[in-house]
């Protein structure tokens, strides 16, 4: 039976939580890192970067030919099938199918952007 036949609403989803979002990067780090590059690109400064874009990573064409400039929509599209959302994109990951952990993830994502380990690590700050 559906929440509509029992005059419910959905349950709403639960704002996005950067506490949870450090524990899922914790998937990210077997590629990628915050503040220097690895297998995957950096991470710190991600939000607001053109797709493809830090100096000196060898990214996919696909990646570079994109045009995708990195917001939460984006990027939540992004992470939940990488390679649908950019066909021959390096990036192998099958994807985070789930929603929260998504939006959780990039919450964490905006948050430690503003940490001093992402801010000194700018390359404005070398």
């Amino acid at each position: 039976m559906g929440y509509a036949a029992l005059g419910a609403a959905p349950p709403a989803a639960a704002a996005p939580d950067a506490m949870r979002g450090e524990a899922i990067y914790a998937r990210c780090q077997a590629c990628h890192a915050l503040s220097f590059d690895r297998v995957g690109p950096r991470h710190c400064g991600l939000l607001g970067r053109p797709a493809g874009s830090v100096p000196d990573y060898g990214y996919s064409a696909a990646l570079k030919r994109s045009a995708i400039v990195w917001d939460e929509k984006s990027l939540d599209r992004f992470l939940a099938a990488p390679m649908k959302a950019v066909p021959g994109t390096s990036m192998t990951y099958a994807g985070i199918p789930d929603r929260q952990e998504r939006a959780d993830l990039i919450a964490y994502l905006r948050q430690v952007d503003q940490t001093p380990a992402c801010r000194d690590s700018a390359p404005s700050a070398r």
